[in-house]
């Protein structure tokens, strides 16, 4: 394959387009209320909102992102990041509770140009080099998640919930223009198959891959550690004694984003060969953060040291994790990416039920048990298959 040399300022913009995108799936969190409110949905039905945006998520990584392996890739990109303004303008204009669920679950199939663009990057970087920038543009989707709460809520105080859309609209019609002008016009061989066995194959590469079948249960596990840590955190934090705002809560987002900083370090680690040892320090790490966690009910402190712990720790294996499989079949970068992917959302998904269950029944501490728990299994199951997953160059 005809591989082309992605400069830093390349995995920049990727980064900043990622970041943009992802933001999309997550803005609707702390403005569920006022939607509600406005369309007439309960307290018990709004939540629907950002459930059928991760519904239309999911099935945008399962059937979208494996087009990058089919199709070109440039206006793939560009024509997914235009769409995705049109699916927000009509969140805009939505008139009814009806269009407004229909247009979030465009958006957030849309929001997959992510997954789109980190193959992508793999496929533009050197060998050498394909960790760096995975790790690069991987930090902008973190940073996109973690910040997208309060980016939202402000705009929110500031002009009214739509005015959200109409600036996320307006920034994804620039970017798809940036991208335009920037994407590289490359000619590489892409897959010759039908739409229907492409997304098969997806599926049948988890039998022909070990290295994806380990570090997609990674992924899955350490997601959902990830989300038993932020899905409950709003409810003790919104209480007494501490009796923070909306938007208070949403600055714990500008710690966690500090722990993005990971995702760089941890790319150059595994260009190096350091792909299994990264991913042991970061699952080390997560683990002991929910020791600092469990001390919020005595100091905002110990969750701040934690949040950016459990950052920290998650981006270092989420990036080994994508630059080991990205070598071991390189054309098929986006199909990889998919089934990766998906078990991300099912760990997540798994996380956010959980989470708030246990919460309901053993408080602050039950969650920390259960993300320790976590945690700890993730790194069990790393330490017992490390021997016998594929070697880490291809």
């Amino acid at each position: 394959m005809t591989t082309t040399r992605a400069s830093t300022r390349l995995p920049l913009l990727f980064s900043l387009a990622c970041g943009l995108a992802v933001a999309n799936v997550y803005y609707s969190q702390p403005l569920l209320e006022i939607i509600g409110s406005e369309f007439g949905m309960s307290v018990a039905t709004v939540g629907i909102v950002g459930t059928v945006t991760q519904v239309g998520y999911g099935l945008g990584l399962l059937l979208i992102v494996p087009l990058g392996d089919l199709l070109d890739r440039r206006r793939l990109v560009v024509r997914q990041t235009l769409l995705s303004a049109v699916a927000l303008g009509a969140v805009v204009l939505a008139p009814t509770g009806a269009v407004l669920l229909a247009s979030m679950a465009a958006v957030g199939a849309l929001a997959v140009v992510t997954q789109v663009l980190v193959a992508y990057a793999a496929g533009l970087a050197n060998p050498g080099d394909r960790g760096r920038d995975v790790g690069i543009v991987t930090s902008g989707i973190i940073v996109g998640i973690l910040l997208a709460r309060t980016v939202s809520g402000t705009l929110a105080d500031l002009a009214g919930w739509r005015s959200v859309y109409v600036v996320s609209a307006a920034a994804a019609l620039a970017m798809a223009g940036l991208l335009h002008v920037a994407l590289p016009r490359t000619a590489e061989p892409r897959a010759q198959i039908p739409y229907r066995r492409l997304i098969g194959s997806v599926f049948r590469l988890f039998v022909e891959v070990p290295m994806l079948r380990v570090r997609a249960v990674l992924a899955a596990l350490i997601f959902a550690a990830f989300v038993v840590l932020y899905t409950p955190m709003v409810l003790p934090l919104s209480a007494p004694p501490y009796s923070l705002s909306t938007t208070q809560v949403g600055l714990f987002g500008l710690a966690g984003a500090l722990g993005a900083l990971g995702a760089s370090h941890a790319g150059r680690l595994t260009d190096r060969g350091r792909g299994q040892r990264t991913t042991g320090i970061g699952l080390t790490i997560m683990l002991g953060s929910w020791l600092a966690v469990a001390f919020l009910p005595l100091s905002l402190w110990g969750l701040v040291v934690g949040v950016l712990a459990i950052d920290f720790g998650l981006q270092s294996v989420h990036v080994a994790n994508q630059s080991l499989i990205y070598r071991v079949r390189p054309e098929a970068q986006s199909r990889l990416t998919a089934g990766y992917m998906i078990f991300y959302s099912v760990g997540s998904a798994a996380g956010a039920i959980a989470s708030t269950t246990v919460y309901a029944h053993a408080g602050w501490t039950g969650v920390c048990v259960l993300g320790a728990a976590i945690s700890l299994a993730a790194l069990v199951f790393w330490a017992v298959t490390r021997n016998h997953s594929q070697k880490e160059s291809p």
